[in-house]
């Protein structure tokens, strides 16, 4: 992520949705109508933020992403995607929710990072910003390095071994230190294939 800042490859902003509020106190949460635990995040504020921070985006109309448990859930293929979009504007939810009205009329896409509920969607965009700027050329240290990862062809990572060869009795399998990269590729596709079926039978089928 300091990479991809530091050579101009992505611009990143933090916007506290208290600036966009007009009471004295600020307040971006109310009480649910008809009752209910908790707080919910008023529409005023939401609407009034990303409808300033759209007037200011130069690339065209960004999309507007809310992140939810109530979302489509995080795959390596929507990150692919969001990572040709010029402009994104990444809404937070926190507490019980948002106003449905928000999502109704505001967001054009709700995320999930998983089925599991967090205290701060906060948490949930950084993983958000993260699996996309990762993806944007120049943004990681080997360009093959984002094709090469678990999810981008439908399977996960075949294992990964470094020095030294031999730890503990436990050795590095012989193939990959043959030298045959034909050989190597064979290995790797085969192991990605097993540990698929064996931990993510659902990606398997």
């Amino acid at each position: 992520m300091k990479r991809a800042q530091e050579k101009r490859i992505v611009e990143l902003f933090i916007h506290n949705l208290r600036d966009w509020t007009t009471d004295k106190h600020h307040v971006v949460d109310d009480a649910p109508f008809g009752g209910g635990q908790g707080m919910v995040m008023k529409p005023e504020p939401i609407f009034a933020a990303v409808e300033d921070l759209k007037k200011q985006t130069l690339n065209g109309a960004p999309k507007i992403i809310l992140m939810s448990p109530g979302g489509r859930r995080l795959e390596q293929k929507m990150a692919q995607q969001l990572s040709q979009e010029a402009h994104l504007i990444i809404v937070s939810g926190h507490y019980e929710g948002v106003d449905h009205r928000v999502i109704e009329h505001l967001i054009d896409l709700e995320i999930s990072i998983g089925d599991y509920v967090l205290t701060n969607g906060g948490i949930a965009a950084v993983v958000l910003v993260d699996s996309i700027v990762r993806l944007l050329p120049g943004a990681l240290g080997h360009e093959q390095s984002a094709g090469d990862d678990s999810f981008s062809n439908g399977l996960l990572e075949a294992p990964q071994y470094t020095r030294p060869a031999d730890f503990r009795g436990w050795k590095v399998p012989d193939v990959l230190l043959s030298g045959n990269h034909s050989e190597i590729a064979k290995w790797r596709k085969e192991q990605a294939i097993t540990r698929t079926r064996e931990n993510r039978p659902d990606l398997f089928r």
